[in-house]
């Protein structure tokens, strides 16, 4: 059968596959083109082709720039705190809705965690800072318990941004986390666990011996998504958090490119950054795939 044939006969799945094909081709394939911008001088009234070639300047320009790398240790920090915080307790969230008997309040429990998922930070963001400011709704109930006498500004006070971003990303996402987990422990065979209990296992046993290794893959590639995109911060948090009070602790590298490509007009600075990085999310990919291909027998998540 040729392929014209073959086309013809599956023309309802081409139908759906294709729209899909031409979205990603237009906006994820053709744009590769404008990585050369990172290796020439580019301004706004020049054009692609008419730029003149740089090399790597830009590169080197990156090694020395200090507020590069103040927004590299901002990210690193927040993405290794919502890697050890955040990972961990959808994880946990999840085998204790899982746990649940009553399908009612289970519900209940899983709508209330999926709701911040569905706010933008805008919305969010508009909260937090009302919460956090001096008169806030977080000073109200430190100065009622009696821990501190007067209230402050949180998201003014750079070294507590950290924090801020980490535990508010964690209210917005934990939620949404628990799905692809929940999805995995409704596959497990429950005469699993009905022989384990008859074994006298307790739950901690149950969930040691049963649940957690058989959510392995599902936990190995959420893993590898995390890591390859530490360097990755959230940027619509950023923006709506950040001020010129805790812009130190606050500037993540997406906010650096988009403040030096969208804000000054250095787009090929911008350009420079924004490839580094993306180098560097692969290789920590790749790594991470190795890693979690070693302890599942050798198998990968990903392929």
């Amino acid at each position: 059968m040729s392929i014209f044939k073959r086309f013809i006969k599956q023309g309802q799945l081409q139908l759906m596959v294709w729209p899909g094909v031409i979205f990603m081709v237009i906006f994820n394939f053709i744009p590769i083109y404008g990585i050369i911008t990172a290796f020439k001088h580019y301004t706004i009234v020049d054009t692609m082709s008419s730029a003149p070639w740089v090399g790597m300047e830009n590169f080197k320009t990156i090694v020395s720039d200090q507020f590069f790398w103040q927004s590299v240790r901002n990210t690193l920090a927040i993405s290794f705190l919502k890697l050890a915080i955040g990972f961990v307790i959808p994880i946990v969230l999840s085998v204790m809705i899982f746990e649940l008997k009553n399908m009612r309040f289970k519900k209940i429990v899983q709508t209330i965690s999926y709701i911040p998922h569905f706010f933008s930070w805008i919305v969010l963001g508009g909260m937090l800072i009302s919460w956090l400011s001096t008169n806030g709704f977080f000073n109200q109930i430190l100065m009622a318990l009696g821990i501190i006498d007067k209230g402050t500004n949180h998201l003014l006070a750079g070294n507590q941004y950290w924090w801020i971003a980490v535990l508010s990303d964690l209210w917005k996402e934990v939620g949404w986390g628990t799905i692809l987990y929940l999805a995995g422990m409704s596959r497990i065979d429950p005469t699993l666990y009905e022989a384990a209990r008859i074994d006298g296992a307790s739950k901690v046993t149950q969930v040691r011996t049963i649940t957690l290794p058989l959510l392995g893959p599902i936990i190995s590639l959420n893993l590898i998504l995390t890591v390859s995109g530490l360097l990755g911060s959230n940027l619509d948090q950023t923006l709506v958090l950040m001020n010129s009070q805790n812009q130190d602790y606050a500037d993540v590298i997406n906010s650096f490119v988009y403040r030096m490509g969208l804000t000054q007009g250095d787009f090929s600075y911008a350009t420079a950054v924004g490839l580094g990085i993306s180098v560097v999310s692969v290789i920590l990919l790749i790594i991470t795939d190795r890693i979690t291909r070693k302890l599942n027998d050798g198998h990968s998540v990903i392929v």
